[in-house]
């Protein structure tokens, strides 16, 4: 009796830890570890679509980027599919976004709340740069509402180098 619960025991534990290992080996983190230099501001140049980071002078990464659906032209209200331009910061993390990780943009500033209580419309807001979505991975370009959107392994690396405060011009 003693030698069957042993090696009941010594079965049921060697599945336990097969188990573990099979669960640790295939769950990699979406949060990463930056060790560089600080991202000191970020410029956007949507007709390039392209993102670049630097420290200071330095160029330290740039991104090739999908914008809004309509890409040409400044955000003037919500749902016009456009991506803003102008002087933003940046001002919150999402870890749990639908886009795998994303990052706020302070989308409306002063000029933008202006030009759409002119045109009688809000602003809107959530401008973010993001992962992908099912969109993206059909094939589509320029497929956001108006956000900034990079594949989900490279706004895993965007999301640890980026911290709250850090300035971003968006440029036609």
């Amino acid at each position: 009796m003693k030698r069957r619960v042993f090696i009941l025991s010594g079965f049921a534990s060697a599945i336990v830890s097969a188990c573990t290992k099979e669960i640790n080996s295939t769950s990699e983190s979406k949060f990463k570890t930056y060790l560089g230099p600080e991202v000191t501001y970020i410029i956007v140049n949507k007709s390039e679509r392209r993102m670049f980071f630097f420290h200071n002078d330095t160029m330290l990464k740039k991104y090739k980027i999908d914008l809004g659906f309509a890409p040409i032209g400044d955000k003037y209200y919500e749902g016009d599919g456009k991506t803003p331009e102008g002087k933003y910061f940046i001002n919150r993390k999402n870890p749990y976004s639908k886009f795998h990780l994303s990052i706020g943009i302070s989308y409306p500033n002063v000029r933008d709340r202006a030009e759409a209580a002119t045109l009688g419309k809000p602003p809107g807001g959530d401008i973010f740069i993001h992962g992908e979505s099912d969109r993206r991975k059909l094939g589509r370009n320029d497929w956001t509402w108006g956000c900034i959107a990079v594949p989900n392994r490279e706004i895993e690396e965007i999301y640890s180098m980026v911290k709250n405060g850090t300035p971003i011009k968006i440029n036609p």
